[in-house]
């Protein structure tokens, strides 16, 4: 695993291949690296489904709602939640989507963020400006490189757990 400099803006997702490290952007976007911590301490995003895995695109997760595979589990309706904190606004920030980049996702309107993400499996620039950049994969992109591709995938797979480092 990566040396952890933060362990306070650093996230740990355990997938079935092995654990992803995120490094949380919180000078970049301060509100999207708080809600994930948040979301992380209070155990919500445990079992939740990635639930659209475009190959040579992006892997993305985080429906909170709909999409906990222990809990009131809805492929039909997985994507179309968030969490019961009220919508982020927009950081947008210089940051390019790189491969291994955190990105929030949202519908039309750029402050529509709440708890789904995405990780970027290759540079993917035209989200630049778009999307808020809030945290980059610093080891485990081999995991996230085998999560199973599908919209939604035919056999999900999930985050076991997600922690932040400082409370493990």
């Amino acid at each position: 695993m990566a040396e952890i400099k933060d362990p306070e803006n650093t996230i740990v997702i355990e997938l079935k291949d092995g654990p992803v490290v995120i490094e949380l952007l919180s000078d970049v976007a301060p509100k999207h690296a708080e809600r994930m911590k948040e979301l992380a301490r209070a155990g919500k995003y445990d079992n939740v489904a990635f639930h659209r895995v475009i190959d040579g695109f992006m892997a993305q997760t985080g429906d909170v709602e709909h999409a906990n595979m222990e809990n009131n589990y809805n492929p039909g309706r997985s994507g179309t939640g968030g969490s019961d904190l009220p919508d982020l606004p927009a950081e947008f920030s210089k940051l390019p989507h790189d491969r291994g980049t955190l990105g929030a996702a949202r519908s039309q309107n750029p402050n529509s963020a709440n708890s789904q993400f995405f990780i970027n499996f290759k540079d993917n620039h035209f989200l630049n400006g778009q999307y808020t950049v809030y945290g980059r994969v610093i080891s485990g992109m081999e995991h996230v490189d085998k999560i199973a591709r599908g919209e939604p995938p035919a056999n999900p797979d999930r985050m076991i757990s997600v922690k932040v480092a400082a409370d493990a």
